[in-house]
């Protein structure tokens, strides 16, 4: 079995610290299971700690008083969560959800100040996180100011895709059209409609298994 010690240097926001740092910060954090469906944090709460994805998914949902909901990203192994609530010391913004079994190394608020004061490349990583989640938060704005549905759609299946061997672009991981009409912010008619016009030119095909194969990817629409 791994050792918290072996955990944390697994983990990259942890990897340029020293072996004195990293052995002292194994001694505070503890491991933490999550099942499918099961929510790491939620909105308008605090948690005063930070969770650092080791396996599995996590979706980064909002909601409104309706319960409608809006998919804000997604998160993998390496990611982490908590970190603007454990700096202005306000509620969660959004609620994290597991989206398979999804194992996480807890780090409580008072370890995580004084790794940010003895480390300043890690502080440096977590700036850069948060300015890379400010980035895409632009993004998705400009999406839904400048864009209509079809350009939303086709942005999140370019941003959803990896390139496999032979390099094409695949989506691998489940993607519903609820998913995708809480990502774009439209009606899950509306997007299955989206997507049956791009399998019908060709665009998009999806493969046994339930995985999406994107193609012409310069043809897609705007």
């Amino acid at each position: 079995m791994l050792t918290n010690l072996d955990l944390i240097q697994r983990v990259p926001l942890f990897s340029l610290m020293t072996s004195q740092q990293a052995e002292s910060l194994a001694a505070a954090v503890s491991k933490q299971r999550f099942k499918r469906g099961e929510t790491i944090v939620e909105q308008g709460s605090k948690s005063n700690a930070l969770y650092i994805i080791l396996s599995g998914r996590a979706r980064v949902l909002m909601s409104d008083h309706k319960a409608r909901e809006v998919i804000l990203a997604s998160l993998q192994s390496g990611d982490y969560i908590g970190e603007m609530s454990l700096i202005d010391g306000q509620p969660h913004s959004a609620t994290v959800q597991a989206e398979i079994q999804t194992d996480v190394l807890w780090l409580g608020r008072d370890a995580f100040n004084r790794c940010i004061t003895e480390n300043a490349p890690m502080a440096f990583a977590v700036m850069n996180g948060l300015v890379a989640r400010l980035r895409n938060a632009d993004r998705k704005i400009g999406s839904l100011a400048l864009m209509g549905v079809y350009g939303r759609v086709a942005n999140v299946l370019l941003e959803s895709a990896e390139l496999d061997d032979g390099n094409h672009m695949i989506i691998r991981d489940k993607l519903s059209r609820q998913d995708i009409a809480k990502m774009v912010g439209a009606s899950r008619e509306m997007v299955s409609r989206v997507m049956k016009d791009f399998e019908e030119q060709g665009f998009i095909e999806t493969l046994d298994g339930g995985a999406i194969l994107v193609k012409e990817r310069r043809k897609i629409p705007r």
